[in-house]
């Protein structure tokens, strides 16, 4: 068998038995059951059992292990069961946040996996990159992801950046025809899965997918990679880390006390491990990555996938939105307002074919146009498809033989497309070359200003004439009252030649007319804008457009304000970078702006010190995508270049979407904190206990087997549930500092308050116990500290009193409900009390004990109330 790309058409498709129009549904359901999936085998997964079992990989954990063995050994069975029971507990409870934080982010990866548009029956279709099979006809353009190996068939300037797999750091200019042997960078023909298409357009047949592709070949490679820990993860380890030796010390410190107090070795030795066990709050990290899950998934089913844990910490921090106009900001539903040809404004309705000019203006709109309608649907930019939309709507277009009327489809058949020079924004034109009546014909469309520079004729009603000073005048002044009106122009013209399409060939045009169209604002991005303010966020539009249709469509948004300054891309390049450093605040629109303009606007933003969110959908916003704080991509419009660059992307493209993942990353920050703060104040409130009743020579309050049970009921479930609060107020306040500590003065003030509030009463409980008994002192002691401690976890939802925060967080009530459930069931029953020795308590001791533990809550409750009224 020869080669793929030894191979010419004809053999490819004989070989793979495919056709240029597609394969039949029947092929590709046979191909799927033979091949697989398009997609790359990670590397295995741990089991559940073993994610159980690394659960166990934890020094305190095994020490508590060992504790357990040699109270068997002591013949103390009933501490060693109860031991056991709860670390199997807390294990299950570890491998089930595993096992759901796994499932989310793989949900993720799949919503931003890859698609591509693919020819089967007939139709274009466009699919998600693990369902394409070999024999597949895949339609390639500029920005597009590869997602197989494939053979060209045909291209237009066709070029790929193939640095991810062969190391060449320039792309490569792709051609069709047969070579011979060649090494994996010469195969011109060939395009190879991870790679990307820089520019131009091509179709290719699939040839190979999966494990089978040159990027499948060296998928081992990939699978070794580790994933990385977000910030936030470091910095809880860096400190989980300091609290450790923090705590060890008071456990040793508390053994030395029971031992000096002639505490028996191993029963001093099992307290003091289990309350290192109680105080560091070892399911703090687990917490943080399930609660980032939950809310990466909370963002995607609002439309915003958030690819990266990391990106979710950093959306809080965003104060500076660059956002695009069209699409983002608008409806992305462009229309057709006003034509304006030989020095006319018409309103498309009243366009004819009967007309020479006209007839040259519609046939110019649908051949410099790679859009198509499909069943009603728009396929392709949303600009190039309000001008096909206009051309279905003018009346009696026939062909010349059959009189049947013309779809576009039938004018590109006629008019086959022969050369092109696709559109890019540096230039800001696009170039098609067709055969008419036997005249070469190159039709350009693009911005006004850019063709009305190379044209040196004009058409008219008459006929075609030099154009003018007063022709370009008038024509300025019209694209200027367009652009007033908040509308979009592109001018059009022509040129009859015989040279090969070239970038050098577009110039001599004769001018045709110019077309308005409007993309009216989305009602939700006034809204979003507005939010945005409130939340000291700086909304920036960058922008292609015309300086004046951007400042139009910023004014109705109302993100340019009095004051404020619009900048086009050339008097950017004009700006020294102090310039620019001073005047960057003042600056809400940037008109005919460039992708590397981007970059220096992300950098100037950066460095007067603002977190910077930068949307962006082409090839060549990548790079700035890539610089901001947080890219953003879109889903719709947006190439798979820029989606791979982005750590976010937009599955609607709307800005408002932008605005809610940044309240959600607002929120999970929120919710974290209020996690770590309930965690660590419950902690330490224990530890004072114990650390108050060494130092008066008191009995202990807790025996080891109830300070377990503290930390499985009061620790995991209601965190939990703090950290799907759905959060509050949140818009109303300024960014927050990325680099501000996470456990800053106020956060450890606060801390101290609430755990010496909890430890007041607790004493207060286990002093009115002591009074019976030791063993009645420790048992109300014990169901104080628990109770209170689920309690608490109402306190943690925010800073506000629950007559603010409402009854949302049902999930907050579940963990009450549970806890306390689990609590009687220690405290009532006889097999529960025997195994935590928990005395039977009277109802006077249990009125005590509930409201011991109610008063804390209580307290920071009213003192929210009245902090509230006052202000």
């Amino acid at each position: 068998m020869k080669d793929w790309y030894q191979m010419n058409e004809e053999e490819l498709l004989k070989y793979l038995d495919a056709s240029l129009d597609g394969l039949s549904s029947k092929q590709v359901q046979e191909r799927i059951n033979k091949y697989g999936e398009n997609k790359l085998e990670e590397s295995k997964k741990d089991s559940i059992f073993m994610i159980f079992i690394k659960q166990f990989a934890d020094l305190l954990v095994v020490i508590l292990l060992i504790a357990a063995i040699i109270s068997l050994f002591t013949k103390d069975v009933k501490s060693a069961g109860v031991i056991i029971a709860v670390l199997i507990l807390n294990a299950t409870l570890g491998t089930w946040q595993s096992v759901v934080a796994n499932k989310s982010l793989d949900a993720l990866k799949a919503m931003s996996s890859p698609h591509v548009k693919v020819k089967r029956d007939g139709n274009i279709h466009q699919l998600a990159s693990k369902e394409i099979v070999p024999g597949d006809v895949v339609l390639l353009e500029a920005g597009d992801m590869i997602c197989a190996d494939a053979r060209l068939i045909d291209e237009a300037s066709l070029q790929v950046n193939e640095s991810a797999l062969t190391g060449e750091s320039l792309p490569i200019d792709k051609k069709v025809d047969v070579i011979s042997k060649a090494s994996l960078a010469d195969r011109i023909n060939m395009v190879y899965s991870g790679t990307l298409v820089t520019a131009g357009r091509g179709e290719a047949i699939v040839v190979a997918t999966g494990m089978q592709s040159e990027l499948g070949k060296i998928a081992t490679l990939m699978n070794d990679t580790k994933a990385k820990r977000t910030p936030l993860q470091k910095t809880i380890d860096r400190f989980s880390k300091r609290l450790a030796i923090g705590i060890l010390l008071i456990s040793a410190i508390v053994l030395v006390l029971q031992l000096y107090r002639g505490t028996p070795l191993m029963e001093a030795l099992l307290f003091a491990v289990a309350l290192a066990v109680a105080a560091i709050p070892e399911a703090l990290g687990s917490i943080i990555t399930i609660v980032q899950a939950m809310g990466m998934r909370k963002m995607a089913e609002e439309q915003a996938i958030v690819k990266e844990l990391s990106a979710v910490e950093t959306l809080g921090s965003v104060s500076v939105i660059c956002s695009d106009k069209t699409g983002t900001l608008t409806q992305n539903k462009m229309t057709v307002a006003d034509v304006y040809l030989d020095h006319e404004r018409i309103d498309p309705n009243n366009l004819s074919l009967e007309k020479k000019i006209h007839r040259r203006f519609l046939y110019a709109c649908v051949l410099a146009n790679d859009a198509s309608i499909v069943e009603g649907e728009g396929i392709g930019d949303p600009t190039e498809y309000a001008l096909i939309d206009m051309y279905h709507h003018v009346k009696g277009i026939r062909h010349p033989q059959s009189g049947h009327l013309l779809s576009e489809g039938m004018v590109r058949d006629l008019l086959p497309r022969i050369d092109e020079v696709p559109f890019d924004s540096e230039r800001k034109l696009m170039s098609t070359r067709h055969n008419m009546k036997g005249k070469m014909t190159i039709f350009t469309k693009g911005a006004v200003d850019v063709l009305l520079n190379r044209c040196k004729s004009i058409m008219t009603s008459e006929g075609v004439r030099a154009i003018t000073k007063e022709d370009i005048e008038a024509i300025m002044k019209m694209n200027h009252s367009f652009s007033n009106d908040g509308l979009r122009v592109l001018a059009f013209a022509y040129k009859e030649s015989k040279e090969k399409l070239t970038l050098s060939s577009e110039n001599g045009y004769t001018f045709i007319g110019l077309v308005s169209l409007i993309d009216p604002p989305r009602h939700s991005a006034l809204e979003a804008v507005a939010q945005a303010k409130a939340a000291g966020i700086r909304t920036v539009m960058i922008t292609g457009d015309h300086k004046d249709t951007a400042v139009a469509i910023g004014k109705k948004i109302g993100l340019f304000s009095e004051g404020d300054k619009a900048v086009t891309g050339e008097e950017l390049d004009e700006m020294s970078d102090e310039t620019l450093a001073r005047e960057i605040a003042t600056i809400s629109v940037y008109a005919r702006v460039s992708p590397q303009h981007k970059i220096r606007i992300v950098e100037a933003w950066q460095k007067s010190g603002q977190i910077v969110s930068m949307t962006g959908d082409g090839v060549n916003d990548a790079p700035a995508l890539k610089k901001a704080d947080i890219g953003v991509a879109m889903g719709i419009t947006g190439t798979e270049v820029s989606k791979d660059a982005a750590s976010m992307i937009l599955a609607d493209d709307h800005f408002a979407t932008i605005i809610k993942a940044v309240r959600n990353g607002r929120v999970i920050y929120d919710n974290i904190k209020n996690a770590i703060l309930f965690l660590l104040s419950g902690n330490l409130s224990a530890i004072l206990c114990v650390l108050m009743t060494s130092l008066l020579s008191l009995p202990l309050p807790f025996y080891a087997v109830q300070l377990l049970f503290i930390n499985l009921v009061t620790d995991s479930l209601p965190a939990l549930a703090i950290g799907v609060e759905p959060g509050h107020e949140v818009m109303n306040r300024k960014p927050r500092d990325p680099h501000a500590s996470l456990m800053d003065k106020v956060f450890i003030k606060t801390m101290i308050i609430q755990a010496l509030l909890l430890f007041v009463f607790v004493m207060s409980s286990y002093y009115v116990g002591l009074s019976s008994s030791f063993a009645h002192a420790s048992s109300m002691a014990f169901l104080t500290l628990t109770l209170a401690r689920l309690f608490h976890g109402l306190n943690s939802r925010g800073k506000e009193s629950l007559y603010r925060l409402g009854l949302k967080n049902k999930y907050c009530f579940y963990a009450i409900g549970v806890g306390i459930v689990l609590v009687l069931g220690v405290s009532l029953t006889d097999y529960g009390r025997m195994l935590f020795k928990v005395e039977r308590l009277s109802y006077m001791q249990w009125g005590a004990v509930i409201l011991f533990a109610l008063l804390p809550t209580i307290l920071i409750q009213l003192y929210r109330l009245i902090r509230e009224y006052q202000s």
